[in-house]
């Protein structure tokens, strides 16, 4: 799917989202996306999004978030993604997807699944989600997996999603942690049998990490070396 040997950022494959979004995405996130190369570049075979403490429209941090919306979007397979994280109070970075019918059917009915969330202040915990429409509004449920030693911004690690009908599984370097299937929904709306497009990310701060403070590194770095799709 994507190896990022080139010398730039695939246009064709990728859109790059200006801005904030409504209230930080949602989040009340801190940063504001750009489409600036000092935001995200392609280096040495890897994608790198940068989140940087740059005051830029009203904003204090800058960084960016790239979607495949409507140019590369697809139901079931196995998804890796080799990547190295960043870290800091404050630094979320996200390797996920959503359904392609989100400017349809809206979200969270269009169906959310996190390959890998990082909460920065704990580098060494990544996070495995859903999330969907219940009766009563967003639900989401998932897992996480803790490294024994050491932080996931040390060393490039592999991020797997199986995605198969009715059936999900999470994998850290080839290890499930965590499964998801149709029969855990209950009642609720499946959404997950429906095509879906990438999204790479590096929010600053919001509901989920809180702002970062004085121990906050800047910049920091996700580097993305491939996202291999098998079907």
């Amino acid at each position: 799917m994507e190896e990022f040997d080139g010398p730039s950022l695939n246009l064709n494959h990728w859109n790059q989202e200006i801005g904030n979004g409504s209230g930080g995405w949602g989040n009340n996130e801190l940063q504001y996306y750009t489409s600036s190369k000092k935001n995200v570049f392609v280096s040495k075979g890897n994608l790198i999004i940068e989140a940087r403490k740059d005051a830029i429209e009203g904003y204090t941090y800058s960084s960016a978030r790239i979607t495949t919306k409507a140019k590369k979007e697809f139901t079931f397979g196995r998804i890796d993604i080799r990547a190295k994280l960043p870290k800091g109070k404050g630094i979320w970075p996200a390797l996920w997807m959503l359904g392609a019918n989100i400017s349809t059917v809206g979200w969270p009915s269009c169906g959310e699944i996190d390959i890998m969330e990082l909460v920065g202040s704990a580098p060494n915990q990544v996070h495995g989600t859903l999330h969907w429409k219940g009766m009563d509004g967003h639900l989401y449920k998932g897992g996480n997996i803790v490294l024994p030693s050491g932080d996931f911004s040390q060393e490039f690690h592999v991020y797997s999603l199986i995605w198969e009908e009715n059936k999900i599984q999470w994998l850290l370097d080839d290890k499930v942690f965590y499964t998801m299937q149709k029969s855990d929904f209950g009642t609720a709306h499946y959404p997950f049998n429906a095509p879906q497009f990438f999204i790479l990310n590096v929010a600053v701060g919001g509901n989920w990490p809180g702002s970062p403070d004085e121990s906050t590194v800047f910049p920091q770095r996700l580097f993305v070396d491939y996202i291999r799709v098998f079907q």
